[in-house]
């Protein structure tokens, strides 16, 4: 009964009769090196790149290069979808290349010299979520998936064993094992240049995690993911720390894999029972242009047959924007198809809360947002608002918080985190005398914004 119950949770085979000789090969297969080469083909090495500032020429213009990143990531379904951190992939990322562990059968190909070496595959990000340091490239291939075991991180114990599986220093395929030190860690992470995210309830563990590891899997005795791991102490040794994977769950399920989420956004909604209705439409957007209206019931996308709630949330985070995507409905009068040109996601996300889009410019040596366009039923309207209008800050009544926001995307940002009906104080630049300067003492306006 003993041999039976280890072997249950160790996901061995019951030991072998001493009688029966075992080979050299079989000895040394340990349980650390049962899941290392069981969750070997689920782990990928990820690289990024984005456009940085790299100076300024002599005449003062910026100069401009690209900087290239890498991390790990682990794929958790087979259609190529992809969980790592969102300080690995981020949203001004230029290009991602994904490449596979040489388990995977085709992910290696012949180079000139002969020689096998690893296939670049170039994947696109499908959502992020930065508060939670996670995001969801996708890569699209031919090739036959292994997704990582997800476990639960409900019940871990401290002193659990832990294997770490990523891609430290540019290290293909490192396995480091170790404890679980602590649970309920907070920290302060770097997610960027200059942003900086204080992320709570982490597992720490005294498995090896170095630059590199972010994005790769924290795994149980039993191969299965118990958390994302993400950070590492540099001022201590062996203090490396881990995203739980009942967050992470939590995250794919209302976040990465949200139709909200998509990049590319068209105006509607559909209900969550189940069913694909069409309950919301936001007047001014692509759908509401185009004639759609609420209480149809969607059927398919691009030809692409849809029938519950995940096959929608998996089509419709494909999507890309400005580019024309034909939707089929059920109307009371029959099958009806649409085709829409989808705006980018932070312009929905704007629009969709205010009426108006925006332009990043600048008030000096500051960098601001303008006013692009307002649609004629939306809450900018209301208030005034004009194109060319600069937003110089926004204001929550009755606090002394005032937001500055720098593009578009931080604003989208700062938007969802607002309830609809919360009225921001709003000061607004105009130019009325256009002469390509500000005078506070004429042209500084002051209104309320009452988001929808």
């Amino acid at each position: 009964m003993l041999t039976l119950l280890l072997a249950a949770l160790t996901g061995l085979a019951p030991a072998a009769p001493q009688s029966q000789e075992l080979s050299s090969y079989d000895r040394r297969l340990t349980p650390t090196a049962i899941v290392a080469r069981d969750v070997r083909p689920a782990v990928v090495y990820i690289e990024s790149t984005r456009k940085v500032l790299k100076g300024y020429d002599f005449t003062g213009r910026h100069v401009y290069g690209e900087e290239t990143s890498s991390g790990s990531g682990v794929v958790v379904h087979t259609g190529g979808y992809i969980v790592t951190n969102a300080h690995v992939v981020s949203e001004d990322s230029r290009s991602i290349t994904v490449q596979f562990d040489t388990t995977v059968q085709g992910s290696t190909e012949i180079d000139a010299k002969g020689g096998s070496v690893s296939r670049r595959f170039p994947a696109k990000l499908l959502s992020t979520s930065r508060d939670q340091d996670l995001a969801l490239p996708k890569v699209d291939s031919e090739l036959a998936l292994t997704t990582v075991r997800m476990g639960t991180s409900s019940d871990l114990m401290l002193g659990e064993d832990v294997i770490a599986i990523g891609n430290p220093l540019g290290q293909r395929l490192t396995v480091s094992r170790g404890i679980i030190s602590g649970l309920g860690r907070e920290i302060v992470v770097r997610a960027g240049t200059d942003v900086t995210l204080r992320l709570g309830d982490l597992i720490q563990t005294d498995a090896a995690i170095n630059h590199g590891n972010s994005g790769g899997p924290l795994l149980n005795i039993l191969g299965e993911m118990i958390g994302i791991n993400t950070a590492v102490n540099e001022s201590a040794e062996n203090m490396g720390f881990a995203i739980p994977v009942d967050r992470v769950e939590e995250v794919l399920r209302d976040q990465l894999l949200a139709p909200e989420s998509s990049r590319s956004w068209y105006g509607f909604d559909v209900d969550d029972a189940g069913t694909l209705c069409i309950n919301r439409i936001v007047p001014g957007s692509p759908a509401a242009l185009a004639g759609m209206e609420t209480g149809y019931r969607l059927l398919a996308i691009d030809g692409t047959p849809v029938s519950n709630r995940e096959e929608y949330r998996l089509a419709r985070l494909q999507l890309t924007p400005n580019k024309p995507v034909r939707f089929k409905v059920q109307a009371a009068e029959g099958e009806r198809e649409y085709e829409l040109k989808g705006w980018n996601r932070v312009d929905g996300a704007v629009f969709e809360r205010t009426g108006m889009t925006v332009d990043r410019c600048a008030v000096g040596n500051q960098a601001s947002i303008c006013v692009s366009s307002v649609d004629s039923t939306g809450p900018a309207h209301e208030l005034g608002l004009q194109p060319h209008d600069i937003i110089d800050s926004l204001r929550l009544p009755d606090h002394n918080v005032i937001f500055t926001v720098r593009d578009g995307a931080e604003f989208a940002r700062l938007l969802t985190k607002l309830p609809p009906g919360t009225a921001l104080d709003v000061d607004i630049l105009r130019d009325d005398d256009q002469n390509g300067r500000i005078d506070l003492s004429r042209e500084l306006y002051k209104g309320s914004l009452t988001l929808r």
